[in-house]
């Protein structure tokens, strides 16, 4: 019991860390997958082509090389200079942005058309169209999908351990190192990030229901 109490401080503060590293990259991840979907859906090609390669390719490689391509790659280039924190807000930004962007996609494309002929019938325009009518829908139904790729964002944070960003896994190898206790550190940390998956997924069925209510 000792040893967890020791601990608790500094897992926690790993644990801030982890969270504020989730919170501005799924942010910054789902403006990212609403450009890309509306890349996806509009009428130019050059977008679509693009829109598809990025989907394509961040789909099709593993988020740890991802990761390691923006923190060591990009850093060898004598342009750019990341830190740590820095390229893993930017990976896990712009992986669940490729996953966000299909989600997106699906979630508009299920809003009946006819709702759009309406929409233009009474003179709106086409971007006043999605963003009054055809988003707030959308986003109703893509909300539960939304919430599966947070979560996985969210575990996805504990490989940022590897380029040194001192989030709750980093702090979890640090006591387990220094206490020997590796059973009770590692159980405590697996505790701790199913409380804050399970209090995500709470609120996500509470604004769940909300909307639908609506």
């Amino acid at each position: 019991m000792e040893t967890i109490v020791a601990a608790l401080p500094y897992l926690l503060k790993g644990l801030q860390v982890t969270l504020y590293i989730f919170v501005i990259a799924v942010i910054l991840g789902f403006i990212i997958g609403t450009v890309i979907a509306l890349f996806r859906l509009a009428p130019i090609k050059i977008l679509n082509w693009i829109a598809k390669i990025y989907i394509d390719a961040i789909r099709g490689t593993p988020f740890l090389v991802q990761l390691f391509f923006i923190y060591f790659g990009l850093n060898s280039l004598s342009w750019i200079s990341f830190n740590s924190t820095t390229a893993g807000i930017i990976t896990v930004a712009i992986n669940a942005g490729a996953y966000f962007a299909e989600i997106i996609r699906a979630g508009i494309q299920s809003i009946d058309r006819g709702q759009t002929e309406a929409a233009r019938s009474l003179g709106l325009t086409g971007s006043q169209n999605m963003r009054f009518i055809v988003l707030p829908q959308a986003f109703r139904r893509m909300l539960p999908t939304i919430t599966n790729q947070s979560i996985i964002s969210l575990k996805d944070t504990s490989l940022l351990s590897i380029i040194g960003i001192a989030d709750l896994t980093q702090q979890g190898e640090i006591q387990a190192s220094a206490t020997f206790e590796s059973f009770k550190i590692w159980l405590i940390v697996g505790i701790i990030y199913f409380i804050v998956i399970y209090l995500l997924t709470i609120l996500a069925n509470f604004l769940e229901r909300r909307f639908q209510l609506r």
